[in-house]
């Protein structure tokens, strides 16, 4: 099958699974707390909002080639928001946000990122 969203989507899955096992390999290595900080949450909600993100640019892309780039900068302006309404209250509850707490949301959002970034340029570029 050679549909550009079902292979981003699997691809998402995947990358985002090998990011997550490898997290908790390195939490369980360090001795740190496994299943804190909203971890699968936020796995969960990246993995989420990449693909409909993708899907979206991908439904989109003959009506607003040209605005295709701004609409993938509202994207990640969404990612943030959910960030502050999901993660942000929880992680500031006692006024410090820990390293543990950042990088619980920040590792799957870096590289659903790139993994969005990556993806959608190829596309893109397959496009012209």
């Amino acid at each position: 099958m050679n549909n550009p969203f079902f292979n981003f989507a699997l691809k998402a899955f995947i990358v985002l699974a090998l990011v997550f096992c490898t997290h908790i390999g390195i939490l369980s290595i360090l001795d740190l707390p496994l299943f804190e900080n909203r971890i699968i949450l936020s796995y969960i909600v990246n993995l989420i909002l990449i693909i409909a993100i993708f899907g979206i640019l991908y439904l989109l892309k003959r009506k607003y080639k040209s605005q295709l780039g701004f609409l993938f900068l509202a994207g990640s302006f969404l990612k943030f928001a959910i960030f502050f309404m999901l993660f942000y209250p929880f992680y500031k509850f006692d006024n410090i946000i820990t390293k543990l707490e950042f990088a619980a949301f920040f590792i799957p959002y870096a590289f659903g990122l790139v993994l969005e970034s990556v993806s959608l340029s190829k596309w893109l570029n397959k496009l012209e």
